[in-house]
């Protein structure tokens, strides 16, 4: 257990290290502050637009789904106009380092809140609690107890192995480059189930009615809007963390979540 958590601690501060170091290889730029916001009249946020239900193109090539809803909100509490918003799509590596860089104001993506991010960027509080959840195809298997000794899917180098191991330590897993990969292994029987974000697998059951999610998440993943750091952000974090709330109290939050089906 002491070498478990000295890996863990070392993967941390690695992380830090390498996300900090390569910041002076970039193009510097300065995220707005609120004022700067307001007065160029344009809120710049990066969200996702290949995660169904989260950030996703619409048959249109429109960017939908609860965080795209929630960034639109957003310009509408600064400007009164939902519209008022330059949603940038971008990849998971880039998440963290467009905020830092300072190519947008805030990041809507997907990103879990943990200690070792929050000592780059800051976060607001939560909006939606996701987590790590198991998806099959076998209706025999209804909890995560029935993956004993059986073959599960999961993305080569996520935190997701970390979590299954500790979970349901008993099963085989298999490593895979790429969702797709995983789901043609799970079509041809090479797998019994697939591992992954839950609000993904949700996405998925819209769309594949024989996929079937169990019950129980492996994990709970609180996530927030990434704000970059500084006091001078402080005024920005502010109006984030009350709209959220408001939108907690109103029930507007709760409204979109059950509108994508993430409830």
């Amino acid at each position: 257990m002491k070498n478990k958590a000295r890996s863990i601690r070392f993967k941390s501060l690695f992380f830090v290290f390498t996300l900090i170091t390569s910041i002076g290889s970039w193009h510097s730029a300065q995220a707005g502050t609120l004022t700067e916001i307001q007065q160029r009249r344009k809120l710049i946020v990066a969200v996702k637009d290949n995660l169904p239900l989260l950030g996703f193109r619409d048959r249109n090539g429109n960017l939908q789904g609860l965080e795209i809803d929630i960034a639109r909100k957003l310009a509408t509490e600064i400007f009164n106009n939902p519209d008022a918003v330059e949603l940038v799509p971008v990849a998971n590596q880039d998440r963290l380092k467009v905020a830092i860089q300072g190519t947008v104001d805030l990041t809507i993506a997907r990103v879990t809140i943990t200690p070792t991010r929050s000592r780059v960027v800051d976060f607001s509080r939560a909006y939606y609690s996701d987590g790590t959840a198991i998806i099959t195809t076998q209706v025999n298997i209804t909890k995560n107890a029935d993956l004993i000794g059986k073959k599960v899917a999961v993305l080569n180098n996520s935190t997701t192995i970390a979590t299954l191991q500790f979970i349901t330590p008993t099963a085989q897993l298999v490593g895979v480059n790429s969702y797709r990969q995983a789901q043609e292994l799970l079509t041809t029987g090479k797998v019994v189930a697939i591992a992954a974000d839950r609000s993904l697998l949700l996405g998925w059951s819209k769309t594949t009615p024989n996929y079937q999610i169990l019950p129980d998440k492996l994990s709970i993943e609180p996530l927030g809007i990434v704000i970059p750091k500084g006091l001078q952000y402080d005024p920005l974090r502010e109006l984030v963390d009350r709209s959220i709330q408001r939108w907690k109290a109103d029930g507007w939050l709760q409204q979109r979540i059950q509108y994508w089906g993430l409830q």
